[in-house]
């Protein structure tokens, strides 16, 4: 794994965290079922219900991580940050049966869904960025 990924991160909101004790992070479809709060941005759900990974689950049965919290979700939410965490989750877990990375946002029409062995091909400098603007390239 790139010596930059030290852990993966989870965007939340802080009343949730007594049901992650209880239950673990559980994907869109698993969370409908308990009671929870959502940071999701509705136009970006519709767009991941529809997505499925080729080989895999719909992407709404995979629980999502990050490997960088500071993304342009996060942004999205910056007003309501005093009500949010960032959990830290080992990088062990890519190692569970069935762990998919894509290489950009889950629900973009350009994404790669990867293998954990495949992470070498992962643009880290991209994933890491300090600002992912590209205006003159909606791909990147």
């Amino acid at each position: 794994m790139n010596p930059r990924v030290t852990e993966f991160q989870c965007i939340m909101p802080l009343d949730n965290i007594p049901s992650v004790v209880k239950l673990g992070i559980l994907s869109n479809e698993r969370a409908a079922k308990v009671p929870h709060y959502s940071v999701a941005l509705e136009l970006v759900q519709e767009r991941r219900d529809l997505k499925h990974v080729p080989g895999g689950l719909k992407l709404h049965q995979y629980a999502n991580l990050y490997f960088h919290a500071r993304n342009p979700m996060l942004f999205k939410r910056k007003v309501t940050a005093a009500t949010l965490c960032v959990l830290r989750v080992s990088t062990e877990v890519r190692h569970i049966d069935g762990v998919v990375f894509a290489d950009r946002n889950a629900s973009s029409d350009y994404v790669r869904f990867l293998h954990p062995r495949q992470e070498g091909v992962l643009d880290y400098d991209a994933v890491f960025a300090l600002d992912w603007r590209h205006a003159n390239d909606p791909i990147a």
